[in-house]
């Protein structure tokens, strides 16, 4: 009997401490209107980096390091990617950030979803939608967006690391403003 209840306890406590994750990873977001940070991405071996600034919803402006200028653009309805010899313009909505810069759309899987604890690290949360599987992660610490993983319209493999995360910054107002195309 003791050891019936010891189990019903400690099955509480998990319980209890996953809606504790849930409700401040929540929580950070709601408190969350942007962001900024370094990221690195990995798309199939390929790793590029740079910085990008978030602000929800659904708008991102990511200058690459070492490339051709490359940018990437979303003002929450196009989602431009240009170098000095290309220019790419998608609607947004077909692309697994459509999902991922919508920080409603993310409390509301989340709060559904269950949690993985990642090297304890790492909160990884699957959202699949569309056929789509995106997964999202979150510091264990200071429950920030820290990356995701997905598989972008080409069918590339996509991860991407989030690092010195600054956020609520005063942002230019044409920052997501898309670029003309040359």
């Amino acid at each position: 009997m003791l050891r019936i209840f010891a189990i019903l306890i400690l099955i509480f406590i998990n319980n209890y401490s996953n809606a504790e994750v849930k409700n401040k990873i929540i929580s950070n977001l709601n408190e969350t209107n942007n962001l900024d940070f370094k990221f690195e991405q990995n798309i199939n071996g390929k790793i590029e980096n740079g910085n990008c600034t978030i602000e929800y919803p659904k708008k991102i402006f990511c200058e690459y390091a070492r490339s051709n200028n490359k940018i990437l653009v979303s003002n929450g309805k196009s989602l431009v990617i240009k170098t000095r010899t290309s220019y790419y313009r998608y609607p947004i909505e077909k692309t697994p950030l459509n999902l991922i810069l919508d920080k409603n759309y993310l409390i509301k899987k989340i709060n559904k979803l269950e949690e993985r604890i990642v090297d304890k690290n790492l909160i990884n949360f699957t959202i699949v939608e569309n056929d789509n599987e995106i997964n999202i992660f979150f510091d264990n610490q200071t429950y920030d967006l820290i990356g995701w993983q997905n598989t972008d319209i080409y069918q590339n493999f996509n991860i991407t690391f989030l690092s010195s995360i600054r956020k609520n910054r005063v942002l230019s107002k044409n920052l997501f403003k898309i670029p003309i195309q040359n």
